[in-house]
């Protein structure tokens, strides 16, 4: 309740507060003057201080929920950085937004709602800002798709920004040896071979996720993390920690203190991603055997600022890049690990002194790249991440790939792979869809040497693009992982293993050559030379295109249909605006 001499504080703080110059700031279109005493008022109704209201405005945008435990520990942490700003002498604004979390949505229809929920987060976050004129936005994540999305929204407003991974979820424990949700997926495969018991399903179950935090190998969520550090974005180490440890807290309030520094610095997103920034954040994706979701999300964000950095560019850094971080799906570790003999700045570390990477580019620390890293040493008594000059292998984790059956591009990780299996020639098998696919593969009515080919799975033709994480994880739980190929104009799970092909396009929806494809004819992936063939000249695939319909689909109304309607192809990102290069003005510039 405010009495007069409640009012006489307020006054008091409004003479206080005067210290705070907002001219520049988005805020002052809802905090100064007398004609926003009107919106002053709903400030006042919350609690909030005079002061406090002509203190900068900074978003905290989580994308906390209840769905799966990379989201869940969120909510908290971003108490951390509220009291991090206020601390700082800035004014916290917590919301949230959606997330749509892959390991729930896999293998069914949800899928499809995965990839458009990055748009739906990079343009619910830009509208929460923009319509209520906030001056920061300090972003929380935890799933694949929510990391991009916090991380597009950011430069696409370009406020002073800093990016928060929840961390990474802690490796469970089965019958003394450490599994994670990967593990799981595989044995939905043995148990349809003989090879495991229901029993023993139920037992993994209930050990395989043991915390909060997202998926614990370099699966697309800590890709994206490590992302985040070595774009600029993420304050170093705060990407690596696990979600459980309380060094989160920490990382969180130090955020929220460092992001009242950009504002008063006016060090803007836009200011850090740069075309340098995107091939640093593609070598440690290379570096670490990441996901090739990441030749999706980095065009993307790339976008977002009006930079064109597609897979191919992406591509190009993976093929110099060596693969050194030996991690989970292809190598023994998860994040944990790193984290605890040095974290990501130890894997960019040994990247910069060997000159893969740009150190000379902006974070948020206000420091350069270079600058952060300067104090990192080498820690010699680990494994988990060797010497970029003497790496796991010379090429990257993750390769292009281009040839007539994808004259967009195509995209494969290779980490963990021997070079003898990085070559493929066999007939195709064709589905059209992800269940068609599972189901021959649930019933194992295909053959060693099979290129199994999912279509209709792209951004337009799913739509949604959908990862295959279920089919090529049961395809590895039979012991078949090595045996046949795939290929999709979909999507993989960071957690898919073995001579699985994504991105194929342009798609089969309109008319692409993996939509062309009938059973037997002969395919070749080569990994080593980076091409996707099919034995097909080009006269006979003119004749089958001018043979060639549309094929619809479900989505005829609701979010799909209007994703569908928008989307572009995988080659620039799947992106679904005119992005950075087709703007006239910046909301931060308002």
């Amino acid at each position: 309740m405010r009495t007069g001499t409640g009012a006489e504080i307020g006054d008091q703080s409004a003479m206080d507060a005067r210290q705070t110059d907002k001219s520049k700031l988005p805020s002052r279109h809802v905090t100064e003057g007398p004609e926003r005493a009107p919106h002053r008022s709903y400030l006042y109704a919350m609690g909030l201080t005079t002061e406090q209201i002509h203190q900068p405005l900074v978003g905290v945008a989580s994308c906390w929920n209840e769905a799966a435990p990379c989201n869940i520990s969120l909510m908290r942490q971003a108490q951390a950085v509220k009291k991090g700003v206020a601390a700082a002498k800035g004014t916290p604004r917590e919301f949230c937004t959606i997330t749509v979390t892959d390991g729930i949505a896999m293998g069914h229809g949800g899928m499809r709602a995965s990839l458009p929920s990055r748009e739906v987060i990079a343009d619910s976050v830009e509208l929460t800002i923009r319509g209520h004129s906030y001056d920061a936005l300090v972003g929380l994540a935890g799933c694949d798709k929510s990391l991009p999305g916090m991380m597009m929204a950011m430069v696409r407003l370009n406020v002073p920004s800093i990016f928060i991974y929840g961390g990474s979820i802690l490796p469970g424990s089965f019958r003394g040896r450490p599994v994670t949700v990967q593990d799981l997926f595989e044995a939905v495969g043995k148990v349809a071979v003989g090879d495991m018991s229901l029993d023993d399903l139920d037992e993994l179950e209930r050990v395989a996720c043991p915390s909060a935090g997202a998926c614990g190998a370099q699966f697309t969520a800590n890709t994206m993390a490590t992302v985040s550090e070595a774009i600029g974005l993420a304050l170093p180490y705060s990407a690596g920690a696990p979600a459980p440890y309380e060094i989160r807290d920490q990382f969180c309030a130090a955020a929220g203190e460092k992001v009242m520094e950009l504002i008063a610095k006016n060090i803007r997103p836009r200011d850090i991603v740069t075309r340098k920034s995107l091939e640093n954040a593609a070598a440690t994706v290379a570096a670490s055997g990441g996901s090739t979701n990441a030749a999706l999300h980095l065009p993307a964000i790339a976008h977002e600022c009006g930079i064109e950095f597609t897979l191919f560019d992406v591509a190009e850094i993976f093929r110099k890049t060596p693969y050194i971080a030996d991690l989970k799906p292809g190598g023994r570790y998860v994040a944990k690990d790193m984290f605890e003999v040095g974290g990501i700045p130890l894997l960019m570390k040994t990247l910069l002194d060997h000159g893969y990477l740009h150190g000379d580019c902006l974070t948020v620390t206000g420091r350069t790249i270079a600058e952060n890293l300067a104090k990192v040493a080498w820690n010699p008594d680990q494994d988990v991440v060797r010497p970029a000059d003497k790496p796991i292998t010379v090429t990257g984790g993750v390769v292009g790939l281009k040839g007539n059956l994808a004259p967009e591009g195509a995209i494969v990780k290779v980490a963990g792979m021997p070079a003898s299996s990085q070559v493929f020639t066999g007939p195709a098998r064709v589905f059209d869809g992800e269940e068609a696919c599972f189901e021959a593969v649930q019933n194992r009515t295909y053959k060693p040497g099979d290129v199994l080919v999912i279509r209709y799975e792209g951004p337009k033709g799913g739509p949604g693009m959908r990862e295959m994480l279920s089919t090529t994880a049961a395809l590895y739980g039979q012991g078949m992982g090595d045996k046949v190929a795939l290929i999709t104009d979909g999507r993989f799970s960071g957690a898919t293993r073995g001579f699985c092909v994504g991105h194929v396009g342009p798609e089969a929806a309109i008319g692409g050559p993996i939509g062309l494809l009938r059973d037997g004819d002969i395919i070749t992936l080569d990994a080593i030379q980076g091409t996707l063939d099919v034995a097909l000249s080009d006269e006979e695939l003119a004749q089958r295109r001018a043979a060639w319909t549309p094929r619809g689909n479900a989505a005829t109304s609701g979010y799909l249909w209007k994703y569908a309607q928008t989307v572009g192809p995988a080659v620039n990102g799947a992106v679904t605006h005119p992005g950075g290069a087709q703007e006239t003005h910046i909301y931060a510039d308002i």
